[in-house]
C-alpha cells in the first residue's frame, strides 16, 4: 500500500467519520446543538476539500495509484452515507431522498466493480452529471447539517432545494450509467444462460 500526501488526505477523511458521529452522541449541556451543528457542518466541508485536494495534487504530484483510486471513492462514500444517516435520524432529510442517493451509490459501484472485472470500465467513467450531482450533495449536506441562517440566508432552504436537486441528478445519473452498460450486461447475460 502507497503511503503519500493524497492518500494520507483520504485516509484523514475516512477517520473524521467517527468524529463526525460522535458530534451528535455528545450532551447537549455540554456542547448546545448550535455549536455542535456548525462544527459537523465545518467538518464535512473540510472533508469536501481534502476529497477535491487530494486528486488534485495526486495528478499534479504524479503520485497516483491504484490504491488511491480505490480509496478514494470509499472514502467519499462513507463520508456522504454517514452524512445522509445522521440528516436522516435528526429528521432533516426525508427517507426516500437518503435511499435514492445511497441506494445509487451502491448500485453505481457494483456496476463499475463489475464493468471492470470484464475489461468496460470505460463505458461507465464519471461524466459530468455525475460531477453535478455531487456538487449539489456537498454544498446540500453542509447546509443540512448546519441548520441555522447564515448572512440573512437560512441553509434549511438552500439545503432542501439542493438535496431535492441532487436526489434528480442521482436517478437521471444513475440512469445514464446502467443505458451505457446495458449492451454489456445484455451481451453478457446472453452467454450466461
Amino acid at each position: 500500500m502507497p503511503l503519500n500526501f493524497p492518500i494520507v488526505l483520504t485516509w484523514l477523511r475516512i477517520a473524521m467519520i467517527p468524529l463526525l458521529v460522535a458530534l451528535f452522541y455528545v450532551p447537549h449541556d455540554w456542547l448546545p446543538p448550535t455549536t455542535r451543528d456548525t462544527i459537523a457542518a465545518l467538518a464535512f466541508i473540510f472533508a469536501a476539500l481534502t476529497d477535491w485536494f487530494d486528486g488534485w495534487l495526486a495528478r499534479r504530484w504524479n503520485q497516483t495509484s491504484s490504491f488511491g483510486a480505490f480509496l478514494d471513492p470509499v472514502a467519499d462514500k462513507l463520508m456522504v452515507c454517514t452524512a445522509l444517516l445522521i440528516l436522516l435520524d435528526l429528521n432533516r432529510v426525508d427517507a426516500v431522498i437518503a435511499l435514492i442517493i445511497i441506494g445509487r451509490e451502491i448500485t453505481i459501484s457494483a456496476l463499475r466493480e463489475w464493468m471492470a472485472k470484464i475489461g468496460a470500465s470505460g463505458s461507465v467513467a464519471v461524466h459530468w452529471l455525475g460531477k453535478f450531482k455531487t456538487g449539489a450533495q456537498m454544498v446540500a449536506i453542509p447546509c443540512l447539517l448546519y441548520w441555522q441562517e447564515l448572512l440573512g440566508v437560512s441553509s434549511v432552504w438552500v439545503g432542501h432545494v439542493l438535496i431535492v436537486v441532487a436526489a434528480i441528478l442521482t436517478i437521471w445519473s444513475m440512469c445514464y450509467y446502467l443505458r451505457r452498460a446495458w449492451p454489456q450486461i445484455r451481451d453478457r447475460a446472453g452467454r450466461d444462460v
